[in-house]
């Protein structure tokens, strides 16, 4: 609602002492100040030249001698049959939240309000001369058309930023369920409902990024204002509300670059750049890299694409474990040293292929102890280390 005001109080600010006849003769010229006042404002202001077209134009035309008529009524102190400040108040308001809800800003009206106050006072102020007002009464009744313009100014302003803080907790609300939705792996077609709720144009691409809660306010305005990011818990997080996420529109290539370069100093995780539904595997990947705990000597930002192999690697510490267990079973009756050995010389041979000067050379032996050592593992081992599924093993195990 608007704010309260003198007017709307019945601390009438004229006392203008308005005689019967000069207020008649000022409200018969209503209909004609009223258009005048349109075809002013389609003139003068760009933004409602064709709403004011046609019907509209006629429906505005009422408006407009509705609220003269109760500024003449206030003045005069004749209000019967008059619109009283609150009704012509509160349509000022409502018209202020239409502005909003049509997605222009408080410009255009603003100048229209000015407009019509010049108008105004240029056609009613001439019935007044006409009807012998004094001069001193005449001047009381400019700055009294320009107070009720101001009252009315204030009333769509209020009116228009109320619409706009309504608007926007509405839409954060349907921002962060859709930001939720995409985090949790929604289903396309509520994902798409989703973000059609939140009036957001889904991407082709988008990247995740995880980053404290407190270096993420200097990023977002770095970023577009397309870029989400959530307000509550989302999954996978619960034990670090320290870090946040942001799901960044696009992000391949050279776009890519200039976000890693953007989050330098941060202490980033970036995922892989995904088609937007199904941003969910970003966000696993960069929640797993968080996960590795990798061993960092500054804040500079983590890119997930550098760490497939410790990912794939790291998948699953207990089945790595049982795999070992598994491959090195065969030495699990030699002493502890000579397991060590024979390990050492097993995985040095993997690497190198069989090569076996390049063995001897990393692990500092002669060639004759490589030949040694892997005639002792072709014993414990036999076939399998002809085996490419057992070789596979061997080399994931032991890598």
């Amino acid at each position: 609602m608007p704010r309260s005001s003198n007017w709307d109080r019945g601390l009438s600010p004229a006392e203008l002492d308005l005689s019967p006849d000069a207020a008649e003769a000022m409200r018969a010229e209503l209909p004609k100040v009223a258009e005048a006042v349109v075809g002013a404002i389609r003139a003068e202001v760009p933004s409602y030249a064709d709403p004011f077209k046609g019907e509209m134009g006629r429906t505005i035309e009422n408006a407009v001698a509705l609220a003269l008529g109760g500024f003449l009524g206030i003045a005069s102190g004749q209000t019967e049959g008059s619109a009283s400040f609150a009704q012509v108040a509160d349509a000022a308001y409502a018209l202020g939240r239409g502005e909003a809800r049509g997605g222009r800003t408080m410009e255009a009206l603003l100048n229209a309000y000015r407009v019509g106050a010049r108008i105004a006072w240029r056609d009613m102020s001439g019935s007044a001369v006409a009807t012998g007002l004094p001069a001193l009464t005449i001047a009381r009744f400019a700055e009294l058309v320009f107070a009720y313009i101001d009252e009315l100014s204030a009333a769509s302003a209020a009116g228009h930023a109320d619409e706009l803080a309504t608007t926007g907790r509405v839409r954060q609300r349907y921002l962060e369920r859709l930001t939720q939705h995409l985090l949790r792996g929604g289903p396309p077609d509520a994902l798409v409902a989703a973000a059609e709720r939140a009036d957001w144009e889904p991407p082709r691409l988008l990247t995740v990024v995880i980053l404290p809660e407190s270096r993420s306010r200097g990023v977002l305005a770095q970023l577009g204002s397309d870029t989400l990011q959530p307000t509550e818990q989302v999954p996978g997080l619960e034990e670090r509300p320290d870090l946040t996420v942001l799901l960044v529109p696009g992000s391949t290539g050279s776009a890519r670059t200039a976000l890693i370069r953007s989050l330098a100093g941060r202490d980033a995780v970036v995922g892989p750049s995904r088609p937007w539904l199904q941003v969910q595997s970003s966000y696993d990947r960069a929640l797993r890299v968080v996960g590795l705990d990798l061993e960092r000597t500054s804040p500079a930002p983590v890119d997930t694409e550098e760490h497939l192999s410790e990912l794939i690697l790291g998948a699953d510490d207990r089945a790595m474990e049982d795999l070992r267990l598994q491959v090195l079973e065969p030495l699990a009756e030699l002493r502890p040293a000579v397991v060590e050995k024979l390990t050492e010389t097993l995985r040095s041979w993997l690497l190198h292929q069989g090569r076996r000067d390049e063995v001897a050379a990393e692990l500092f032996v002669h060639p004759q102890t490589v030949r040694y050592r892997m005639q002792q593992l072709r014993e414990l081992y036999g076939d399998r280390l002809s085996d490419p599924d057992w070789l596979l093993r061997l080399t994931i195990a032991l890598a």
